[in-house]
């Protein structure tokens, strides 16, 4: 639903969502423009907060996390966010091992290592893995602070901020701290190795996530991919192979034996038989003549026909079936209202939780105690993200969709496949519905006269030639029973008759 505000329109999938946005509209301030070129490629969402729609990609306002389009797309090539979280991940784990080695030593006793020239190579190696490497967690975390959504990255980046400024100055002005952050033997922790890896491990949840939810959409690439990228167009009398994109309503197209109908329409000349069990369930291919519909995505058997385009681009029914999924997708189950009611006290009890823990373990820890302090409050930061509070909900919805839609079941919306579990009765309209869309032959039962195996050998003969399902299971039965189909004479397929 759109909603005008200041000139600009904004996009909502749910009137919840839009009376969120009217309440306080700063926080989802994401456009969608309405310039077509902008819109090809989008709108975006964001798959933990479906509310926020914008014409193009970025982080979510409100969690953070990368948007993706909103509308399914056949060829989504390749992902830009994931090219670059990888490339992140693969630097700073690289810097990471050296310096984790370095780190551990110092743990392990040999203070050399918190010292001067080592506590400088640590802070080298450190730097280019937090700073660069780890720069989306602090933009990311800056927008949660400035739009006063607090989040994961909320805390990552203070975690690790924290943990890198310190040891930054303990290796490079060591003299600005008290006795309380220093080891007996003299030396300041350093905590670079932390810094980094819990930037690298980060960056490997992302990149997971990423992977996670490109996977999740394959199964609505899949429809979109039952639509051929090509349609053969008939004009002034010439026929020439165009692209689909270029294909418009009232276009007429001609479909050969073999190929996938190219949009909705209707058959202007011809008669042939077209496999529309992508779209009903049912295996039969179903007899086509002038003025019949086919439907986009479908396949021609055996004749050729001429059609007119009637629906194209988004309009077709494979476009529609999987933008319905998409949508579906992006519901909310009702349990995400826990999640999401949880998620926002989480962070702010986190960050209450990290301070009681500094205040606590500097008043009655071991020494050295502020440097103690300060380990068990980014401790707590960086443990207590609520990554998994947030992702397992929308995660889970959107592969469980996804892998009905592959087998041909739609969910109108999340809460439908929420509450699934409840039902113990299925009813069902059509025998196409719980039936494989392979027939077979069960039996054989001759006229006086004659053989099984003369019945299968004759008919087998005649089927060889046909594409029909009916042909292939009649074939079927005859080598599972070893029997060899003489060839057939003058054979002539008759679409919508036999042969």
């Amino acid at each position: 639903m759109r909603y005008t505000l200041d000139g600009t329109d904004y996009f909502f999938c749910n009137p919840r969502c839009l009376e969120k946005f009217k309440a306080d509209p700063a926080r989802y301030l994401n456009p969608v423009p309405k310039e077509p070129a902008a819109l090809a490629t989008g709108p975006y969402t964001c798959p933990m907060d479906p509310e926020v729609l914008q014409g193009g990609p970025g982080a979510c306002p409100i969690c953070g996390m990368a948007l993706e389009r909103a509308a399914p797309q056949a060829d989504e090539g390749p992902d830009p966010e994931a090219a670059d979280m990888r490339r992140r991940l693969a630097v700073g784990a690289a810097l990471t091992v050296p310096l984790a080695a370095l780190g551990m030593s110092g743990m392990a006793g040999a203070g050399r290592f918190l010292s001067p020239p080592w506590s400088w190579v640590q802070a080298a190696l450190a730097a280019p893995v937090v700073l660069w490497a780890g720069a989306p967690f602090f933009a990311r975390g800056w927008q949660s602070l400035r739009r006063r959504a607090l989040n994961m990255f909320t805390l990552i980046a203070m975690g690790t901020g924290t943990a890198f400024l310190y040891s930054l100055l303990a290796a490079l002005v060591p003299s600005i701290f008290a006795d309380a952050f220093r080891t007996p033997d003299g030396h300041l922790p350093l905590y670079f190795e932390a810094a980094a890896i819990i930037t690298v491990l980060a960056l490997l949840g992302q990149v997971l996530e990423l992977g996670a939810r490109k996977k999740t959409g394959a199964a609505l690439r899949q429809l979109l991919h039952l639509s051929p990228k090509t349609a053969r167009r008939l004009k002034d009398g010439v026929e020439t192979d165009v692209s689909l994109e270029s294909v418009r309503p009232g276009d007429v197209l001609r479909v050969r034996p073999g190929e996938s109908v190219p949009v909705d329409g209707v058959v202007l000349e011809g008669a042939s038989s077209v496999d529309e069990s992508v779209i009903s369930g049912e295996p039969w291919p179903k007899a086509k003549e002038a003025d019949d519909t086919v439907i986009g995505g479908t396949v021609n058997a055996e004749g050729t026909f001429l059609m007119r385009a009637e629906k194209v681009g988004r309009e077709t029914m494979i476009a529609r079936i999987a933008s319905l999924v998409a949508e579906a997708q992006r519901s909310r189950a009702p349990v995400q209202r826990l999640a999401d009611s949880v998620s926002a006290y989480f962070v702010p009890a986190v960050i209450l939780s990290a301070l009681a823990a500094f205040t606590a373990w500097s008043l009655w820890g071991p020494q050295p105690r502020l440097a103690h302090a300060l380990v068990s409050a980014v401790s707590v930061l960086l443990v207590a993200c609520p990554c998994a509070l947030g992702l397992a909900t929308p995660i889970s919805v959107r592969v469980g969709m996804g892998r009905g839609a592959r087998a041909g079941v739609l969910f109108h919306d999340a809460r439908a496949l929420e509450i699934l579990h409840k039902v113990d009765t299925l009813v069902l309209d059509k025998t196409g519905t719980l039936s494989e869309g392979k027939p077979r032959v069960c039996a054989v039962i001759p006229a006086p006269g004659f053989s099984e195996q003369e019945i299968l050998s004759l008919t087998a003969a005649l089927e060889r030639g046909s594409e029909h399902p009916l042909a292939r299971a009649i074939l079927a039965a005859a080598a599972e029973r070893g029997i060899r189909a003489p060839a057939a004479e003058n054979f002539k397929a008759v679409p919508g008759q036999g042969v």
